[in-house]
């Protein structure tokens, strides 16, 4: 039995897909509604894992767990202390670039790296799998997309190698299998930097659209995502790692290819996967 935390993000459905699959029964942990059809090697308990302490039970069982920690936060903690408690074998986090390749408010990269702290000393055996930015982040420009022909951002500079999350999870199903080296970290990227003009073309390419990107001041960027409803964490996430990264684009490595035996997925094949999303 595999315990997926994050299970409706990006890379959490990915990976109960695969798992799946491979005929692995999963436990989804969510903290809403979970729509998806319920097949029958895989189950769904509800709760917030900031304050874990109810999901004891479920870790019956349990060979590994996989840490999303946006989705444990501060319960982290005690999420592992709890899945020693119950045999679970093996951890795999879900972490960031930006801890070995600062990028962005140093507060960010801060809380990847005390998760990873919490999993290196817990006593399970270990994965760390930090992550550059996702090629499904793209998906944020489908609104302005949907309305027309042009994307409007800050940093249309910015450059970084986007990871389509089928290669995380795909990395992510060996090592909650075991078929990666015990305490080992891993840096996965797309294969190839990109900067938003770029990525943009891409998906106009991949929609047969004449697409473009306009610049807009970080101001008044920031100020448009407050005016959506969303809490400034998102934009200073956001801004901070563009500004970065237009000054000095993110690391690209092989890691990927290196650990599945194929090269990594492109952002052009991202974007060919996921045409429809931006239609009109």
């Amino acid at each position: 039995m595999i315990l997926l935390t994050g299970a409706n993000g990006v890379v959490g459905r990915q990976v109960q897909k695969m798992l799946s699959n491979e005929g692995i029964p999963v436990t989804a942990v969510t903290r809403g509604l979970d729509e998806g059809p319920q097949p029958g090697n895989r189950k769904v308990v509800r709760g917030d894992l900031f304050d874990p302490r109810w999901i004891e039970a479920a870790l019956e069982g349990v060979e590994a767990v996989q840490i999303s920690p946006r989705a444990t936060g501060p319960g982290l903690g005690e999420l592992l202390k709890l899945a020693v408690k119950q045999g679970v074998r093996r951890v795999v986090l879900l972490s960031a670039t930006t801890v070995e390749h600062p990028a962005g408010e140093a507060r960010f990269a801060a809380q990847f790296r005390a998760a990873e702290d919490l999993v290196t000393r817990s006593g399970l055996e270990w994965t760390v799998l930090r992550l550059a930015d996702f090629a499904a982040n793209a998906l944020a420009w489908v609104p302005q997309l949907k309305a027309g022909d042009v994307v409007r951002g800050a940093y249309g500079r910015a450059a970084s190698s986007p990871i389509h999350e089928a290669d995380i999870a795909a990395v992510a199903v060996r090592a909650l299998r075991g078929a990666t080296p015990a305490e080992s970290v891993h840096t996965l990227t797309g294969p190839q930097s990109l900067d938003q003009h770029e990525k943009v073309r891409l998906i106009g390419a991949a929609t047969g659209r004449a697409l473009s990107f306009r610049e807009l001041s970080p101001e008044q960027v920031r100020h448009g995502m407050l005016a959506q409803g969303l809490p400034d964490e998102v934009p200073a996430r956001l801004l901070g790692s563009l500004a970065d990264y237009s000054e000095r684009p993110g690391p690209t490595t092989g890691t990927v290819e290196e650990l599945l035996g194929r090269p990594a997925l492109t952002f052009a094949g991202w974007a060919r996967d996921n045409a429809a999303a931006f239609g009109r």
